[in-house]
């Protein structure tokens, strides 16, 4: 039986995972949280597969060994995509990745026309294209990378203004591609595109419907986790691969959160 005090590890290339803490968090309010941001390695969307799988197998081989968690999330697609196979063989614990939620959008569109935005290695992997072909059959997915949105997420919860212009851009190439203008789905395969769900949905305008992972995530976590207890022997932390300083200045969300401490790892 697990520890009491063993922590969820949650870990993402920034902060974009937050946007499944905040699903958990409804689900498992009592659960010891470790928020891990890999700031050093962001961008994951513009680096190779091979760089990705290494770094994120490595990073949560060591995070497992110093904090011990009772299970380990790993709140990004583009990580998930590509690492999810080698940090199962890797680490002794249960694995809950993040997928792009194309079998949702697949029930929920009308014209038959879903849209996907991503980072630029999330929507070349041959796992999105096996999600499509199992769950969207007779569908059209049309993909866009979208690695803007990545910054627009984190300057958002830095309580920066949100460039609408990096964020039009990226609906209107959506929109270009043929039958575009049928969307009615849009499916958001980056953990911090839901933090601009706002933005999306006045860019998008009316007759859009966005879905995204978490709350599904959330889900599975509290499935592998039922029957556990849960005390903190500390308060909730977030960790950071890079400066500091950028989780400093995301203090005032990560408090919203639940995350009391802030740390380098």
């Amino acid at each position: 039986m697990a520890d009491p005090a063993a922590p969820i590890l949650m870990f993402d290339s920034g902060v974009g995972g937050l946007s499944v803490l905040a699903e958990v968090r409804k689900l498992l309010p009592d659960a010891p949280v470790i928020y891990a941001a890999d700031h050093a390695g962001l961008p994951y969307g513009s680096k190779s597969e091979a760089q990705i799988a290494a770094r994120v197998a490595g990073l949560l081989g060591r995070m497992s060994e110093r904090w011990r968690p009772r299970l380990a999330c790993i709140a990004c697609n583009t990580a998930s995509t590509i690492a999810l196979g080698m940090v199962r063989e890797v680490l002794e614990i249960p694995i809950v990745g993040t997928v792009p939620a194309v079998k949702p959008a697949a029930a929920l569109t009308r014209t038959g026309v879903i849209g996907l935005l991503g980072t630029e290695a999330t929507i070349r992997q041959a796992y999105v294209d096996n999600l499509e072909a199992e769950f969207a059959q007779g569908k059209i997915l049309l993909r866009q990378a979208a690695p803007a949105l990545v910054e627009a997420g984190e300057a958002k919860l830095r309580g920066e203004r949100v460039d609408m212009g990096a964020i039009r851009a990226a609906v209107d190439a959506l929109r270009a591609q043929p039958g575009g203008e049928r969307i009615d789905v849009v499916v958001l395969a980056c953990t911090h595109f839901p933090l601009l769900l706002e933005e999306l949905t006045q860019a998008f305008g009316p007759g859009v419907q966005f879905v995204d992972g978490a709350a599904g995530i959330a889900r599975r976590i509290a499935t592998l986790t039922a029957g556990q207890q849960f005390a903190r022997a500390v308060p909730d932390m977030a960790v950071t691969t890079g400066d500091i300083a950028a989780l400093e200045a995301l203090r005032p969300s990560l408090v919203q959160y639940g995350i009391a401490q802030i740390r380098e790892f």
